[in-house]
């Protein structure tokens, strides 16, 4: 058996598809462990609605009018959304955002354009 990656323990022990460390409890993956060389695996690039690629922290603009579910609120085109934040969201929703009058959520990358 491999050693922990975390605290290179060796009494790691296998159980169903996971090795599992007794001393520190992580478990990872055993295919993992193969493929050390690609840990981080390549991030996805994340387009706007016009094909400019987005980053952690850029501005943006709403592209249509949004309904916002279980609310009358709607979020209007224009609206300006500052500090976005790409993540794995539910869906395709890979935009984590707090706009203004509204408060916290995730947008998807096609409703928005970088400024």
């Amino acid at each position: 058996m491999p050693p922990c990656p975390e605290c290179s323990s060796e009494y790691t022990y296998e159980m169903g598809a996971l090795l599992v460390c007794p001393e520190c409890a992580h478990e990872w993956s055993a295919s993992a462990e193969t493929d050390s060389d690609a840990e981080t695996p390549a991030e996805a690039v994340i387009k706007d609605a016009v094909g400019n690629v987005l980053a952690d922290g850029d501005t943006v603009t709403v592209v249509k009018d949004l309904k916002i579910k279980g609310s009358s609120t709607v979020i209007k085109v224009g609206t300006k959304v500052r500090g976005i934040r790409l993540v794995n969201g539910v869906g395709d929703h890979d935009i984590d955002c707090k706009v203004d009058g509204v408060g916290p959520m995730q947008l998807k990358s096609s409703v928005v354009k970088k400024i």
